[in-house]
């Protein structure tokens, strides 16, 4: 079984090593251990008429680089440590990084729609098959998990989450940690660098970059916990996000960095800025000068600086003026070499390129991992009249600008998936039907990168898909989002479909056949109008180069469908945020003077946790094995589902929590736990969830976490809104 990186990777042994090394190394040097750039700009001197790339070879010879990101081939990373072997005198080599989000060349699902597979388990495996195939092409040090909490489906990186809820990501936290590093051999290891931290999923407006302003309380209770648990799980590193959070920026957070971080946590590993962000230090308005930001990051626990060059360019000088302690320098350069020397790169900085018959059997095993991850990551929403799933015969219209659509599927922050790659859906439905039924294609419209963009129809294109209706028994419309509209600098003010798909769902709608509506997108989309026209809607966000095949095992039954929602899908934008992990107010519901909407119900078009199946679960009353416990104590609640239908599925079951009465307010509900059964037909299985000081705890209004006496309430059903109830006292 491969090694894994373990909480204490620190040993006196590896600490050692990197003093003796620091104590022989210059302060140019040392800051060059500190200093990462990326492989295809020039932050040194843009004016230059020097390359890029021989510039940082420069300074690479000259031991001013610790590590390089954006850079991808063996034979590229084999030459720049070569540099380093043969022209430093330390020969420290460089720590090479990529941003591995949900694959390499390999896309895998988006990691929003991972999670809706409610199976950590599965993203620890497609986080080690891209962390292997990163691996061999010199990439050591993965810019992945992305842990924000995200409850704005405007914000463009909610693609990249793993939703709204704290313990559904710290779950995937730990997972994707554990799977991400991989210690085979020296110079056979990877590092992961869960990301950012802390707050930007919170980014006000949905606006990315934005301010996040938010109470300790709320920082402590929901957006740290995935953290922590990626601490406890063994991360080497861990990325400081752009946000400010509470008016100080994460890069230059002391709060942050040192007081959590690394006296509450005891994180021992590399925090490493985002993106140029000493720089923004400067548009934040917290620092007035480039040597401001470098003494403002690096005094906070920013060990390394990525892209700006503010601490080649000026720690050296912070440091002999005093401004710096030195021992500060060493702190950081003791945690970057020991990362370095826990991968093993000391001994073995070279890539060893796997045969080719070796990386041939390593492909087609990855590709049947993406097969099955998307199946798993498919939500289906609505099935009226069990229209799915569809038989293989008679005549389907395949409709829709994402239909025939090799890139969009791969999703956002895929560098290094091809299209070619990629199974269309057009293709996966063709496949799936061989000889037995027509498939009658027409695009209808394209995919508006431009959100304000809502073009009409023209009428070739209507004669077109009216053409392969009339011809057919049944649609599928494959509507949503291209890639370049979710991800980084992609928010949105609307989350209805871009373009002319409206007007394309009504102009199918209007022959009347049934339809069954494909949505690929990186966010949760607000389309309550769609209940009008399809029968059946499936969401299948961008699910990388199986998605054709996935979403044709679904629609034809070869798959039942097991997904559930790791987000609340709002009826409007108006909504926004909507989360399940909502407090009362103060007023009772009901009355003119009480918390709604004179326009819309407050209620979620989906709720969290939601998902249906081809088959029928059927839960028994949720039983406590003891009515009462101390606050010390633990009970176990159980509850028996059973498959009532015709076919083998795979139900869910979800536990929340609510403490009645407390010192301080509580959210409505709680996800303490869930457990996935695989049940065949007519069989019955138990989840069990043990309720115990882990569960019942609560920040008090001292902020002491504390199992305070008193009743809570505790669900067990499919999803946030739905389940049965039971009482149990703390004593």
């Amino acid at each position: 079984m491969t090694e894994r990186m373990s909480q204490a990777w620190l040993t006196p042994e590896i600490r050692h090593q990197a003093k003796q090394i620091i104590a022989s190394m210059s302060l140019e040097e040392k800051v060059g251990q500190m200093t990462q750039y990326d492989w295809g700009f020039n932050p040194i001197n843009p004016e230059t008429g020097v390359s890029v790339r021989d510039l940082l070879r420069d300074e690479i010879r000259q031991g001013r680089v610790g590590s390089i990101f954006n850079l991808s081939g063996a034979e590229e990373a084999n030459e720049l440590q070569q540099l380093i072997a043969e022209h430093t005198e330390h020969r420290i080599p460089l720590l090479i990084g990529r941003d591995v989000i949900h694959g390499y060349k390999t896309v895998f699902p988006i990691p929003l729609a991972q999670a809706s597979a409610w199976n950590p388990a599965l993203a620890y495996r497609t986080a080690e098959a891209a962390s292997r195939e990163s691996m061999a092409d010199g990439v050591a040090w993965v810019f992945a998990p992305m842990i924000d909490v995200s409850r704005d489906p405007r914000w463009g990186r909610i693609a990249e989450s793993i939703g709204e809820d704290p313990l559904l990501t710290s779950q995937y936290s730990r997972a994707w940690v554990e799977g991400a590093q991989i210690a085979d051999a020296p110079g056979q290891a990877t590092a992961s660098c869960p990301k950012h931290y802390a707050g930007y999923g919170l980014a006000e407006a949905g606006r990315d970059y934005n301010t996040v302003d938010l109470s300790d309380r709320e920082l402590r209770d929901v957006i740290l916990p995935p953290f922590r648990e990626a601490v406890e799980a063994g991360a080497l590193s861990i990325m400081a996000s752009f946000n400010e959070i509470n008016g100080i920026p994460a890069c230059a957070n002391e709060y942050l960095l040192k007081t959590i971080l690394r006296d509450e946590w005891g994180f021992e590993g590399i925090v490493a800025s985002d993106y140029n962000a000493l720089q923004e230090l400067i548009v934040h308005g917290v620092a007035g000068s480039e040597e401001e930001a470098c003494e403002r990051a690096v005094l906070a626990g920013c060990d390394m600086d990525m892209h700006s060059g503010f601490y080649m360019r000026h720690l050296p000088k912070l440091v002999r003026e005093g401004r710096v302690p030195e021992s500060v320098v060493d702190l950081s350069v003791l945690r970057i070499l020991a990362v370095k020397i826990k991968l093993g790169l000391l001994e073995q900085p070279f890539v060893k390129v796997p045969s080719a018959e070796t990386a041939a059997t390593a492909r087609a095993s990855y590709t049947a991992l993406a097969r099955e991850a998307a199946q798993q990551s498919i939500v289906l929403l609505r099935n009226e009249a069990q229209v799915l799933p569809l038989r293989k015969g008679g005549a389907i219209a395949v409709i829709g600008p994402l239909a025939d659509n090799q890139k969009d599927p791969l999703g956002c922050w895929a560098f290094d998936g091809k299209p070619e790659d990629v199974v269309s859906l057009l293709a996966g439905i063709r496949q799936a039907v061989g000889e037995v039924a027509a498939v009658h294609y027409a695009e209808g419209c394209g995919v508006s990168v431009d959100n304000m963009a809502f073009d009409e129809l023209s009428e070739a294109d209507i004669e077109q898909v009216m053409a392969a209706v009339h011809q057919s028994d049944v649609v599928v419309l494959a509507l949503g989002e291209s890639l370049e509209m979710s991800g980084e600098s992609r928010s949105r003010t609307s989350l209805d479909l871009p373009g002319a798909q409206r007007q394309l769902v009504e102009a199918v709608a209007a022959l009347g056949k049934p339809i069954v509506a494909v949505l690929m997108s990186g966010r949760p989309l607000a389309l309550p109008w769609l209940e009008q026209y399809a029968s059946a809607i499936v969401q299948a966000w961008h699910l990388g180069v199986q998605s054709g095949n996935a979403v044709a095992d679904v629609l034809f039954g070869d798959y039942n469908p097991s997904g559930r929602l790791p987000v609340t899908v709002p009826r409007s934008v108006g909504q926004v945020p909507i989360y399940y992990y909502r407090k009362k107010t103060g007023r009772p519901p009901g009355g003119v003077y009480s918390s709604y909407y004179i326009d819309s119900t407050t209620e979620p078009l989906y709720p969290f946790g939601y998902g249906l199946s081809y088959t029928n679960f059927q839960y028994s009353a949720v039983t406590a094995s003891v009515g009462s416990i101390s606050a010390d104590g633990q009970l176990t609640v159980s509850v028996t589902v059973t498959n009532t239908g015709d076919a083998a599925g795979t139900e869910v079951v979800q536990c929340y929590i609510r403490d009645e009465v407390a010192s301080v307010t509580q959210p409505l509900k709680k996800l303490i736990g869930f457990s996935r059964l695989q049940l065949a037909p007519g069989e019955s299985g138990c989840a069990t969830f043990v309720i115990g000081e882990q569960q019942l705890a609560i920040l008090d209004k001292d902020m002491k976490r504390a199992v305070e006496p008193g009743r809570f309430t505790i669900w067990v059903g499919p999803n946030a809104s739905s389940g049965d109830a039971l009482s149990i006292v703390v004593e």
